[in-house]
């Protein structure tokens, strides 16, 4: 048996679908696509059934990729197989012509009533027990966000039914659905909630687009209050009073020198472990991940996450739709852009929500070149922000710049057309705790088993190049470009190589090489520019395929030379 979920978009399936599954779920592209889709298990009795999340569709009549896609997967239900229509309640008759389509494809069927208390709040009565009388399938109200009902829904599964009615033209389906509105549904009138006026608001431009500056300005400034918050009073204090005691006991055992302690401990400065110039596993390998990285991934990840549970990213995707229109995308790719701000690698997986192969390139590209992590920012606002605050503006500035200019560029060559966005906006909900809370925890965890083995791997792979002095026939090969044409010393080789394995451990090496801010500026936003940490990159190349991907990285490479050599003409010629 497997039970099918099914409902438009941004009506709360995919939030049914982890309250069943929980959190241990499978997420794939459906063969021959890259529309995605999850699926999970949950028990039923004693049986465990397989549970399917469909893209959303509005109609059974295809439209687009992900409509096609859940149509299919409808057509390969097998006999016992279930469909939970999730209907939003808010919008009752918009949400009945798919409800009425797949009555009429004789599946058992359950009905989930979701945004229960929305509807409520909005002035709105549904008589449940009238509309499961006509619909002749079990009707069950919920509140997906909250868990209310989610029991009932499963239980009720066992009574899912087959309604017999036949195929109707589009005039009468349309024609029943009013005649069920009519007799199930009442609405009263009521003023506007706080909530309800800034939905309105945040979606006209006039007001929307000033909105959405202060929302990221607030989230950059919260994000390092919380970060510099975290390492400046606990992770710091834990690795400097308690840690470096104990890796200086090791460091003695290990002789205090030589090829093991320099891997395993690093360098000695001044006869103590400096933890970001050390060099060593256990030491710069666990100190930048989990004291410099971490506390600002964690606020990044706290504020995305409340954003899309109070349901405002809907709204900042169709603010900038007219933008991204420009770079050859649609006002969704913002979702991947923003995600790409916290980690490149969720962001990138997320531009599968994107239509086209050519929309994928062009989202994908932009955010291996222009998009820094949170953990790469964070460091370069430390870094570079020593010299001044006109650096840091310096490297975002023209990050922005070439955000704009690449995007414009690529979607002028490319051919192929940019899909029109369609996209439901949902209303707007206070965050609730629990749901944040583990959301918050799955991507830590995920960002951890991300980070630390490649940040291992980097510490360990450049410890061998410097043993072996590879890195100095690297640092040879690349002097003419990197010092001629960019101004820099040679070894700023040395961050080029690592940042190939983790970006923002390559930031922080500039640190021990004295660079004028300059060249800290330049460095940093070449960093930044050239080819995305090594996590990124096989996303890259699993996404867009070989040849897709080594154009991609023939753009990166190309910019980050022509980069760094007109920065280095402009602010020489300013004197910065």
């Amino acid at each position: 048996m497997k039970i099918l979920l099914m409902g438009n978009p941004n009506v709360g399936k995919s939030v049914i679908f982890s309250r069943l599954t929980g959190v241990k779920v499978i997420a794939s592209n459906y063969p021959g696509t890259t529309v995605s889709f999850t699926r999970g298990y949950m028990r039923l009795g004693d049986k465990m059934v397989e549970v399917i999340d469909a893209p959303g569709t509005y109609t059974l009549e295809p439209t687009c990729k992900a409509e096609e896609v859940a149509l299919q997967m409808l057509a390969q239900a097998e006999a016992g197989d279930v469909v939970i229509n999730v209907i939003d309640a808010t919008n009752l008759e918009r949400n009945l012509n798919l409800t009425l389509q797949l009555l009429e494809r004789h599946i058992p069927m359950v009905v989930a009533l979701n945004l229960w208390d929305d509807a409520k709040h909005k002035g709105i009565t549904i008589d449940v027990e009238k509309l499961e009388e006509l619909l002749n399938v079990p009707v069950v109200p919920t509140v997906a966000v909250s868990g209310e009902g989610i029991s009932t829904l499963a239980r009720r599964m066992k009574e899912a039914r087959i309604n017999e009615i036949e195929p109707h033209t589009t005039d009468e389906r349309w024609a029943d659905i009013g005649n069920i509105v009519t007799q199930v549904q009442s609405m009263v009138h009521r003023h506007h909630t706080f909530l309800e006026t800034l939905e309105d608001l945040s979606l006209l431009p006039i007001t929307g687009l000033p909105i959405a500056a202060v929302v990221i300005w607030l989230i950059f400034k919260i994000v390092r209050f919380i970060g510099e918050g975290l390492i400046g009073y606990i992770f710091d204090p834990l690795f400097e009073g308690l840690y470096a005691p104990l890796m200086m006991q090791l460091s003695a055992l290990l002789g205090g020198s030589g090829f093991w302690h320099d891997i395993v401990i690093g360098k000695l400065i001044e006869g103590e472990i400096d933890f970001t110039q050390s060099f060593g596993l256990l030491t710069t390998g666990l100190y930048v991940p989990l004291a410099m990285v971490l506390p600002y991934v964690f606020a990044f990840y706290l504020m995305l996450g409340l954003l899309e549970d109070f349901g405002y990213l809907p709204r900042l995707a169709v603010l900038v739709d007219n933008l991204m229109h420009k770079l050859g995308l649609h006002g969704q790719a913002i979702v991947p852009t923003i995600l790409g701000l916290g980690c490149s690698v969720p962001g990138m997986l997320s531009a599968r929500i994107l239509e086209t192969r050519r929309e994928r390139f062009i989202a994908l590209t932009l955010l291996a070149v222009a998009v820094p992590c949170t953990a790469q920012s964070a460091m370069i606002i430390g870094l570079v922000g020593e010299h001044g605050g006109k650096y840091v503006a310096i490297v975002f500035g023209t990050l922005s710049i070439i955000w704009v200019l690449l995007g414009f560029t690529l979607n002028k060559i490319m051919r192929g057309l940019s899909p029109e966005l369609l996209l439901e906006i949902p209303s707007y909900h206070l965050p609730r705790i629990v749901p944040l809370s583990k959301k918050l925890w799955m991507r830590l965890v995920g960002f951890l088993k991300d980070a630390i083995p490649f940040m291992l791997l980097g510490i360990l792979l450049m410890n061998i190049l410097f043993a072996t002095g590879a890195i100095d026939v690297v640092a040879k090969l690349l002097a003419p470009v990197i010092t001629n044409l960019m101004g820099l010393p040679a070894s700023v080789v040395v961050a080029l190589i690592t940042g190939f394995l983790r970006k923002d451990v390559a930031v922080g090496m500039l640190a021990p090489l004295d660079l004028t801010a300059k060249q800290l500026t330049i460095a940093s936003t070449v960093l930044a520019v050239y080819f995305p940490c090594i996590a990124a990159f096989v996303v890259l190349l699993k996404e867009l395929g070989i040849k897709d991907m080594l154009k991609s990285a023939a753009i990166m490479l190309g910019l980050a030379v022509l980069v760094g050599t007109v920065m280095n003409l402009i602010l020489s010629a300013l004197h910065l």
